[in-house]
């Protein structure tokens, strides 16, 4: 006999009363939740999809933010054919499989994980980028298996680790096998640590549930947007279940940062920057060719990059 679970998980991602207005099926997504600016598509993709009025940051696809941050054609994919299973015949108010078969014609991806090796300011990486348009970017046996072949090649071939996350958490259709993959990214990641290689955690909004309490959290560096829920659970879930009244930027990038759990809060428009001179840090200069030269990197505005001559002198570095 089949068990039919009627279930729903709630991830509270509201910005708040004085952020402008939640988000809303009506509205269109290319206008902005909180001042109301409206955009065209090829303008929001120009801006990185920030609004020019009020800095709120849109949500980016996993394609489109690897656009963003590496180098013009250099990123090269793995395990794209990888794909779900459904071992427990899950059936909510909908079945697993259905959800699934939406989800990628939805966003043309075959989950909410896209993974590969790509150069970023010249130098290579492994990456790991997730797509919260996919099943809201939860974590399952598949989103598991390609973060640790992320966390492999950038062990195989020397080279720094980073992921970008946007995730509502473990994925409910695959139960004790969606949990199980919190121990495996953390593995992945220790092996990645146990190689002396970085790990640089970018999380976007929101970045929630078990990719919170998993690799997430376990950068050497790590980044935030804006403005980004970072938090096990929601605020509103927090305090119901609680019964205390929460700080109004509760889990929020700024509050994670001002706590010491994220070494900074980035930008869009200055977080491939920021990530080309931490991997300039952190990693030999790129090989260049006998006949070639390397033009040198731009000096840094007065006072950037504060955060992390900072966290170096904590350190002793």
């Amino acid at each position: 006999m089949r068990l039919t679970a009627v279930a729903q998980i709630s991830v509270d991602i509201e910005r708040g009363p004085e952020e402008g207005e939640p988000h809303k099926a009506g509205r269109h997504p290319n206008t902005c939740p909180v001042c109301h600016s409206h955009y065209r598509d090829d303008e929001l993709v120009a801006a990185l999809r920030v609004c020019r009025q009020c800095g709120y940051h849109f949500p980016v696809g996993a394609r489109e933010r690897i656009a963003q941050l590496t180098d013009e054609g250099s990123f090269s994919e793995i395990a794209a054919d990888l794909r779900s299973a459904d071992p427990l015949a899950f059936v909510d108010l909908r079945p697993y499989t259905e959800r699934l078969s939406e989800a990628e014609l939805a966003t043309g991806l075959g989950d909410a994980i896209v993974v590969g090796t790509a150069t970023v300011g010249g130098r290579s990486v492994a990456l790991a980028v997730m797509d919260f348009g996919f099943l809201a970017g939860s974590m399952g046996s598949v989103v598991g298996e390609k973060f640790a072949l992320a966390a492999d090649l950038a062990v195989a071939h020397g080279v720094p680790f980073v992921s970008v996350a946007s995730s509502g958490g473990a994925r409910m259709q695959e139960n004790i096998l969606a949990l199980m993959q919190m121990a495996k990214t953390v593995m992945s990641v220790d092996a990645v640590r146990d190689a002396r290689l970085p790990y640089i955690s970018i999380c976007t909004h929101p970045t929630t549930g078990g990719v919170i309490a998993s690799f997430a959290a376990l950068g050497d560096i790590i980044l935030a947007e804006p403005g980004a829920l970072l938090s096990f659970a929601g605020p509103r879930v927090v305090q119901q279940t609680t019964g205390e009244t929460l700080t109004k930027d509760f889990g929020l990038a700024e509050s994670q940062l001002r706590l010491g759990h994220v070494d900074a809060v980035v930008p869009r428009g200055e977080l491939t920057e920021t990530l080309a001179r931490l991997l300039a840090l952190f990693t030999p200069p790129p090989e260049v060719e006998e006949d070639g030269v390397e033009e040198p990197a731009p000096e840094p505005a007065p006072g950037a990059f504060g955060w992390l001559r900072r966290l170096l002198g904590r350190s002793g570095g």
